[in-house]
Protein backbone atom coordinates (compact mmCIF):
# COMPACT_ATOMS: atom_id res chain seq x y z
CA UNK A 1 0.00 0.00 0.00
CA UNK A 2 1.23 3.27 -1.22
CA UNK A 3 2.59 5.64 2.02
CA UNK A 4 1.95 8.67 -0.51
CA UNK A 5 -2.37 9.97 -1.23
CA UNK A 6 -3.22 10.19 -5.24
CA UNK A 7 -3.61 13.87 -4.66
CA UNK A 8 -0.34 14.50 -3.13
CA UNK A 9 1.32 12.58 -5.92
CA UNK A 10 -0.28 14.76 -8.42
CA UNK A 11 0.58 18.00 -6.86
CA UNK A 12 4.23 16.64 -6.35
CA UNK A 13 4.21 15.49 -10.16
CA UNK A 14 3.35 19.45 -11.10
CA UNK A 15 6.03 20.58 -8.59
CA UNK A 16 8.93 18.32 -9.93
CA UNK A 17 8.18 19.82 -13.09
CA UNK A 18 10.20 22.42 -12.29
CA UNK A 19 13.63 20.09 -11.58
CA UNK A 20 16.70 21.46 -13.46
CA UNK A 21 18.84 18.99 -12.79
CA UNK A 22 18.87 15.02 -11.99
CA UNK A 23 19.08 14.63 -8.20
CA UNK A 24 19.96 11.14 -6.54
CA UNK A 25 17.97 9.89 -3.31
CA UNK A 26 20.36 7.15 -1.31
CA UNK A 27 18.99 4.84 1.36
CA UNK A 28 20.57 3.00 4.09
CA UNK A 29 18.43 0.33 5.27
CA UNK A 30 18.01 -3.02 6.68
CA UNK A 31 15.51 -5.92 6.80
CA UNK A 32 15.24 -6.83 10.29
CA UNK A 33 15.31 -4.19 13.75
CA UNK A 34 15.58 -0.94 12.49
CA UNK A 35 12.59 1.23 13.75
CA UNK A 36 10.73 3.03 9.87
CA UNK A 37 13.56 1.52 8.25
CA UNK A 38 10.64 0.32 5.31
CA UNK A 39 8.54 2.93 5.52
CA UNK A 40 11.43 5.77 4.95
CA UNK A 41 12.49 3.53 1.88
CA UNK A 42 9.01 3.51 0.81
CA UNK A 43 9.10 7.14 0.67
CA UNK A 44 11.72 7.60 -0.94
CA UNK A 45 11.31 5.21 -3.41
CA UNK A 46 7.84 6.35 -4.09
CA UNK A 47 9.13 10.51 -4.60
CA UNK A 48 11.27 9.18 -6.97
CA UNK A 49 8.34 7.26 -9.01
CA UNK A 50 6.86 11.02 -9.20
CA UNK A 51 9.89 12.43 -11.31
CA UNK A 52 12.47 11.30 -14.44
CA UNK A 53 14.90 13.69 -12.45
CA UNK A 54 15.05 11.76 -9.45
CA UNK A 55 16.71 8.45 -8.92
CA UNK A 56 17.04 6.33 -6.23
CA UNK A 57 19.36 3.67 -5.05
CA UNK A 58 18.89 1.84 -1.52
CA UNK A 59 21.39 0.10 0.14
CA UNK A 60 21.68 -2.70 3.46
CA UNK A 61 23.86 -0.91 6.00
CA UNK A 62 25.29 -4.10 7.03
CA UNK A 63 26.14 -5.76 4.07
CA UNK A 64 27.35 -2.25 1.95
CA UNK A 65 29.61 -1.27 5.07
CA UNK A 66 31.83 0.25 2.53
CA UNK A 67 29.47 2.48 0.45
CA UNK A 68 28.31 3.38 4.14
CA UNK A 69 31.68 4.79 5.20
CA UNK A 70 32.02 6.40 1.43
CA UNK A 71 28.95 8.62 2.58
CA UNK A 72 29.56 8.67 6.25
CA UNK A 73 26.60 6.88 7.11
CA UNK A 74 27.17 5.31 11.02
CA UNK A 75 22.87 5.02 11.38
CA UNK A 76 20.04 4.15 10.16
CA UNK A 77 17.55 4.47 8.48
CA UNK A 78 19.65 7.54 6.54
CA UNK A 79 18.73 9.12 3.36
CA UNK A 80 21.47 11.19 1.44
CA UNK A 81 19.86 14.05 -1.21
CA UNK A 82 22.50 14.84 -4.02
CA UNK A 83 22.87 16.08 -7.40
CA UNK A 84 22.86 12.99 -9.52
CA UNK A 85 23.67 12.51 -13.30
CA UNK A 86 27.15 13.32 -14.85
CA UNK A 87 27.63 16.13 -12.48
CA UNK A 88 26.85 13.95 -9.27
CA UNK A 89 27.89 15.96 -6.32
CA UNK A 90 27.65 14.90 -2.56
CA UNK A 91 26.48 18.10 -0.75
CA UNK A 92 26.43 16.67 2.77
CA UNK A 93 23.02 16.50 3.18
CA UNK A 94 21.62 14.20 5.41
CA UNK A 95 18.65 12.39 6.61
CA UNK A 96 18.12 10.56 10.16
CA UNK A 97 15.52 8.57 10.65
CA UNK A 98 11.72 8.94 8.74
CA UNK A 99 11.24 11.72 7.10
CA UNK A 100 7.87 12.22 7.82
CA UNK A 101 5.14 14.47 9.29
CA UNK A 102 6.52 18.32 8.91
CA UNK A 103 9.94 16.86 7.43
CA UNK A 104 8.25 15.19 4.65
CA UNK A 105 8.08 18.71 2.93
CA UNK A 106 11.89 19.04 4.21
CA UNK A 107 12.79 15.71 1.71
CA UNK A 108 10.93 17.59 -0.82
CA UNK A 109 12.28 21.42 -0.85
CA UNK A 110 16.14 19.63 -0.17
CA UNK A 111 15.07 18.06 -3.65
CA UNK A 112 13.72 21.31 -5.43
CA UNK A 113 17.25 22.77 -3.68
CA UNK A 114 19.71 20.36 -4.73
CA UNK A 115 18.19 20.32 -8.34
CA UNK A 116 18.77 23.95 -8.82
CA UNK A 117 22.55 24.17 -7.20
CA UNK A 118 21.36 27.29 -5.50
CA UNK A 119 21.17 27.64 -1.75
CA UNK A 120 19.46 30.68 -1.62
CA UNK A 121 21.65 32.20 0.96
CA UNK A 122 22.28 35.54 1.44
CA UNK A 123 25.84 37.29 0.35
CA UNK A 124 26.89 37.65 3.87
CA UNK A 125 26.57 34.12 4.51
CA UNK A 126 27.79 32.41 1.40
CA UNK A 127 31.20 34.66 1.60
CA UNK A 128 31.28 33.31 5.22
CA UNK A 129 31.16 29.31 3.72
CA UNK A 130 33.88 30.31 0.87
CA UNK A 131 36.43 31.23 3.54
CA UNK A 132 35.71 28.54 5.85
CA UNK A 133 38.89 26.76 6.54
CA UNK A 134 37.56 23.89 8.61
CA UNK A 135 34.94 21.14 9.08
CA UNK A 136 31.42 21.82 10.32
CA UNK A 137 29.07 19.28 11.26
CA UNK A 138 25.69 20.17 11.92
CA UNK A 139 22.67 18.15 13.43
CA UNK A 140 19.54 19.64 13.68
CA UNK A 141 16.59 17.38 15.93
CA UNK A 142 13.66 17.10 15.14
CA UNK A 143 10.63 15.30 15.71
CA UNK A 144 7.52 15.01 12.94
CA UNK A 145 4.88 16.58 15.12
CA UNK A 146 7.25 20.02 14.97
CA UNK A 147 5.54 22.58 12.54
CA UNK A 148 9.36 24.92 13.17
CA UNK A 149 11.33 22.00 12.68
CA UNK A 150 12.10 22.14 8.64
CA UNK A 151 13.00 25.63 8.85
CA UNK A 152 15.89 25.02 11.05
CA UNK A 153 16.71 21.48 8.95
CA UNK A 154 16.95 23.28 5.59
CA UNK A 155 18.82 26.33 6.91
CA UNK A 156 21.76 23.56 7.98
CA UNK A 157 21.14 22.08 4.52
CA UNK A 158 21.38 25.01 2.46
CA UNK A 159 24.48 25.95 4.54
CA UNK A 160 25.75 22.74 3.32
CA UNK A 161 25.15 23.15 -0.05
CA UNK A 162 28.08 26.31 0.16
CA UNK A 163 30.58 24.67 1.01
CA UNK A 164 32.22 20.80 0.74
CA UNK A 165 33.29 21.23 4.61
CA UNK A 166 29.80 21.98 6.21
CA UNK A 167 27.69 18.36 6.65
CA UNK A 168 24.26 18.91 7.77
CA UNK A 169 22.25 16.40 9.55
CA UNK A 170 18.84 15.94 10.11
CA UNK A 171 18.46 13.83 13.28
CA UNK A 172 15.14 12.02 14.23
CA UNK A 173 15.16 13.09 18.02
CA UNK A 174 12.42 10.01 19.20
CA UNK A 175 14.34 7.46 16.97
CA UNK A 176 17.86 7.96 17.96
CA UNK A 177 17.48 8.34 22.18
CA UNK A 178 20.75 7.70 23.00
CA UNK A 179 22.02 11.24 20.82
CA UNK A 180 19.21 13.08 22.31
CA UNK A 181 20.09 12.30 25.70
CA UNK A 182 24.25 13.04 24.83
CA UNK A 183 23.12 16.48 23.56
CA UNK A 184 20.37 17.53 26.32
CA UNK A 185 17.53 17.83 23.38
CA UNK A 186 14.32 18.69 25.82
CA UNK A 187 12.93 20.63 23.24
CA UNK A 188 12.87 21.00 18.75
CA UNK A 189 14.69 21.97 17.04
CA UNK A 190 17.51 21.69 18.89
CA UNK A 191 20.83 22.81 16.31
CA UNK A 192 24.45 21.13 17.71
CA UNK A 193 27.18 22.31 15.84
CA UNK A 194 30.38 20.45 16.09
CA UNK A 195 29.16 18.75 19.35
CA UNK A 196 29.79 22.05 21.68
CA UNK A 197 27.56 24.82 20.39
CA UNK A 198 23.77 25.29 20.49
CA UNK A 199 20.79 27.00 18.89
CA UNK A 200 17.41 26.76 20.06
CA UNK A 201 14.40 27.00 18.09
CA UNK A 202 14.05 28.35 13.89
CA UNK A 203 16.93 30.53 14.25
CA UNK A 204 16.95 33.34 11.03
CA UNK A 205 20.67 32.40 8.87
CA UNK A 206 22.20 35.89 10.38
CA UNK A 207 21.23 34.59 14.03
CA UNK A 208 22.81 31.12 12.63
CA UNK A 209 26.10 32.50 11.30
CA UNK A 210 26.68 33.99 14.65
CA UNK A 211 26.82 30.51 16.30
CA UNK A 212 28.52 29.03 13.41
CA UNK A 213 31.51 31.38 14.07
CA UNK A 214 31.64 30.99 17.52
CA UNK A 215 31.80 27.21 16.68
CA UNK A 216 35.02 27.67 14.42
CA UNK A 217 36.55 30.21 16.24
Amino acid sequence: MALLKEQDQQHLRQEFAALENPVKLIVFTQPFECQYCTETRMIAEEVAALSDKISVEVYDFDNHREIAEQYNIDKIPATVIMRGGDEAKDYGIRFYGIPSGYEFSSIIEDIMLVSSGDSGLSDEVRAWASNLTEEVHMQVFVTPTCPYCPQAVILAHRLAMESDLIRGDMVEAIEFPHLSNKYHVQGVPRTVINETVHMEGAAPEIMMLGKLKEAVA
